[in-house]
């Protein structure tokens, strides 16, 4: 593992680790905005009018059920005859993606609007705030914290799922996965899961620092404290890649 990491061969070229990763992070922050776009207000319509939730989650979580690889092989044949170029290609990785992206976004969103403090709702209402100043101003700041939560969930699963472009003949970090069960290169099948475990861990890392930054330490505790008495997660999350 060591010597193929160590060999210059696999870092330069478009073949080589920068230039996958720069494919697998495109497939990735392209799923994970169409996601946002999506989820994000339609969690908040969900959380602020209390209309359609249980429709719209469960919705949601049956799509997020569906196989991964069997989804994208069914999309890429039912547009093949219609999409030409690499677009053929692209559509149907993305929409699997979304799929997998939306659900937790959606559900962070609209469990974070809806459980805002009351107390602070009922402050912001007596102090004559309208309804959508006190969703911006008071319901989306206390959101943020599971909001964030979703969103972490979200990219984690697309970034280890992202894989399956290559099944479709595209570029990313699949490519080590795939091309090395193809040539019976274990040493480069295992150089590719590490990587897309390295990238996975950094946007960890990346999502804890923008918690750090961006959610008041009252928030952080008390989202710490309802994550330890929180029995179970209401909405099962499938292993990625099924």
């Amino acid at each position: 593992m060591t010597g193929w990491f160590a060999d210059s061969a696999h870092w330069t070229g478009p073949d080589g680790v920068p230039a996958q990763v720069g494919h697998h992070l495109v497939y990735t922050l392209l799923a994970l905005g169409i996601s946002l776009a999506i989820a994000v207000p339609l969690g908040m319509f969900i959380g602020y009018t209390g209309r359609g939730g249980g429709l719209v989650v469960g919705s949601a979580n049956a799509l997020r059920a569906l196989p991964t690889l069997g989804a994208l092989v069914l999309l890429f044949l039912l547009i093949s005859s219609s999409v030409s170029g690499q677009a053929v290609y692209l559509i149907p990785t993305t929409a699997v993606l979304v799929l997998l992206g939306v659900p937790p976004i959606l559900a962070g969103t609209y469990a974070g609007i809806q459980n805002a403090d009351s107390g602070a709702v009922g402050a912001a209402r007596a102090m004559g705030y309208t309804r959508a100043q006190i969703l911006v101003r008071v319901q989306l700041p206390c959101a943020l914290p599971l909001m964030l939560s979703g969103i972490r969930s979200a990219t984690l699963q697309i970034v280890s799922t992202a894989t399956v472009a290559a099944y479709v003949g595209l570029q990313g970090l699949g490519r080590f996965i795939l091309d090395g069960r193809a040539e019976a290169d274990f040493t480069k099948m295992t150089a590719g899961a590490l990587l897309v475990a390295v990238l996975a861990i950094a946007f960890e890392v990346l999502f804890a620092l923008v918690g750090r930054f961006t959610i008041s330490p009252g928030l952080r505790r008390a989202e710490t404290s309802a994550t330890r008495s929180r029995p179970s997660p209401a909405i099962p999350v499938p292993a990625p890649g099924t």
